[in-house]
């Protein structure tokens, strides 16, 4: 499905993190949810619009990181004679990157965390939702000046784009060092990496403008991490009306079997829980990761699903942002729940539809979210 066939949502990057499918208001641009368009590391689609975002990460020579806890952040530099990187700033908010021409790109992978989070591990195979920013880092000799080690510019920001968080699967991003200095921190860290060229996007990095002789300095966020296959956790809820859809599970990684039931579809939102979690429940502002499969009442036919795409995403609750019903049928649910959702057309794409989507003016949804975890 094309970008623009995806409801959307929040912007949740292989040479750009990974694509996905949203669930935005009115259009169904199926994969682009959460992820930040533009970006380097590529994603997955999922009810979020496709979004391949890249990603880069840090790249920062140097040996002993000095963490210096100022007002309203976090200070990260490398103990080497000034003049030194700096990274400065609070977690989650865009960080202010200062990287000296005197001081000359990484040659080997390095990364640290200045600001520490309480989260749970990321491990090889997880899901990690970041904001980043990163740099170009490239050497360079000055004939005039000795002291001209490299240049740097800034190549891409999601905090700046709007593009929101990224969804990027650790070991099958396209950014090796990205990959290897994200496992075992763990959420909520700021993690400063510096990546010599040999560990940076490789053959991808010319779509980029990125070449063989340039390093990169990436600044990430990590505000969620959700390992792969995760199902839903807590109590199963059986559904006695006959006159809605039955959901069968098919196993941990795998889409459940929707049938349609033979009669018309209710004229009014039904939100169903068919698993009942233990965990938090969503509210206003709070951005939920899900995997969600997504088909038509008429004819059961799958429009969407994060299960084929392989990338769970992140929707926003409760701001609008998503077509009406999924945004009201959400609110409210608990971390660890499987809930099925029932929309009528004006609860989805209204009297336009969608047809990119094959979703028509009069056609009733039924999407299957499992709600996996928030931030």
């Amino acid at each position: 499905m094309s970008e623009d066939d995806k409801p959307r949502g929040e912007p949740a990057v292989k040479a750009k993190i990974p694509n996905a499918k949203s669930i935005r208001s009115p259009e169904f641009t199926p994969h682009g949810i959460s992820a930040g368009r533009g970006s380097g590391l590529n994603r997955p689609s999922a009810l979020t619009a496709k979004q391949a975002k890249r990603r880069r990460i840090a790249a920062i020579a140097g040996a002993v990181v000095a963490v210096v806890a100022i007002a309203g952040g976090t200070t990260y530099y490398i103990t080497r004679p000034d003049p030194a990187v700096s990274v400065t700033g609070a977690f989650g908010k865009a960080p202010k990157v200062e990287i000296p021409t005197e001081v000359a790109p990484p040659e080997s992978l390095q990364s640290s965390t200045p600001i520490v989070g309480e989260g749970n591990k990321v491990a090889k195979g997880d899901t990690a939702f970041l904001q980043f920013v990163y740099y170009k880092w490239s050497p360079k000799d000055d004939p005039e000046d000795s002291k001209v080690k490299s240049t740097n510019e800034k190549a891409e920001s999601t905090y700046e784009s709007g593009a929101g968080v990224t969804p990027i699967k650790i070991g099958d991003s396209p950014v090796k060092g990205l990959d290897e200095s994200l496992v075992g921190k763990t959420v909520g860290s700021r993690v400063v990496v510096e990546i010599p060229p040999e560990k940076g996007f490789g053959e991808q990095g010319q779509q980029l403008g990125i070449t063989d002789k340039d390093s990169l300095l990436f600044v990430a966020d990590i505000q969620a991490s959700v390992p792969a296959n995760a199902v839903p956790k807590g109590t199963e809820k059986k559904v006695s009306d006959k006159g809605l859809p039955t959901v069968e599970d098919k196993g941990a990684g795998k889409a459940p079997e929707v049938k349609m039931p033979d009669g018309d579809p209710p004229k009014e939102l039904k939100a169903v829980t068919l698993v009942e979690g233990t965990g938090p429940a969503l509210a206003k502002g709070d951005k939920a990761i899900m995997n969600y499969q997504g088909q038509l009442w008429r004819d059961g036919k799958v429009f969407d699903s994060s299960w084929e795409t392989g990338q769970m995403q992140a929707f926003p609750i409760g701001e609008g942002a998503t077509i009406p019903g999924f945004d009201k049928g959400l609110t409210g649910v608990k971390v660890g729940s499987r809930v099925m959702l029932v929309l009528p057309p004006k609860e989805g794409y209204g009297e336009q539809g969608n047809s990119q989507a094959g979703i028509k003016g009069d056609d009733t949804l039924v999407f299957v979210v499992d709600v996996l975890a928030k931030f």
